[in-house]
């Protein structure tokens, strides 16, 4: 099986250089990381650069290109992710998603989720991100048959928070979500003291963004999430 991981980001090219590292340390897979940019980020050549230097310090190459660099107009996380997703899976078994601030500790993390996503034939993983566990999904990869069902990652009109929530309804509403305690893929997140707020983190965890994701998610997860479980269903036969 193999692996997609998309992992949108703005203004923090030093994150993507953290984790493509953190990937050449750990997967173990058939695993590719997708970076998904703004065209107008202020930071967009960092990136480049980081993109060109893997392939130039041989970590990347243009016969197995592990890392993608996806450059479009701004749409926030879960419009990206929504944009990117099912053009990924026509391409890969898996779709996941980690943040800039995520990373994976635990190596063969990857393996692992590929390994139980085969198990379930259909469904979601995740492992434990040292701050939310069990409790919510903040990272996630899902099989790429739930994408081509429902063609959406994220419920439409998701921006940015409650997108874990609904990934956490739909598994559970599917009977098929697994958590894997001992696959760290670390949060380093402000809420933790792991990393400093900056102006994305301040956009993202408004109160007001808040409370509109997480109106949209309770209308979702009342009118649309036994739908989606229905076509993920049907779409197996």
């Amino acid at each position: 099986m193999s692996l997609t991981i998309l992992v949108p980001t703005r203004s923090r090219p030093a994150n993507l250089a953290r984790l493509w590292a953190a990937f050449t340390e750990t997967c173990q897979a058939d695993t590719r990381l997708l970076a998904c940019v703004d065209d107008d980020d202020p930071e967009l050549p960092a990136y480049e650069q980081v993109h060109r230097a893997a392939y130039s310090d041989g970590t990347a190459s243009e016969d197995d290109p592990r890392f993608l660099l996806r450059i479009g107009p701004r749409l926030r996380l879960g419009p990206t992710l929504n944009a990117a997703a099912c053009p990924a899976a026509e391409f890969a078994d898996a779709i996941g998603f980690l943040g800039d601030d995520h990373l994976p500790r635990t190596v063969g993390w990857d393996a692992r989720y590929l390994i139980e996503l085969e198990r379930l034939g259909s469904g979601l993983v995740y492992g434990n991100d040292l701050i939310q566990g069990q409790a919510l999904p903040t990272q996630v990869a899902m099989t790429s048959d739930i994408l081509r069902a429902t063609g959406h990652m994220v419920p439409p009109g998701l921006v940015h928070l409650w997108i874990d929530n609904a990934w956490l309804a739909l598994g559970q509403a599917l009977g098929a979500i697994t958590y894997l305690p001992d696959v760290i893929v670390e949060h380093l997140h402000p809420i933790a003291g792991r990393a400093a707020w900056d102006a994305g983190y301040a956009e993202a965890n408004a109160d007001e963004r808040s409370d509109a994701d997480r109106a949209v998610f309770e209308q979702w997860r009342e009118h649309d999430l036994a739908r989606w479980v229905q076509q993920i269903k049907e779409h197996k036969r």
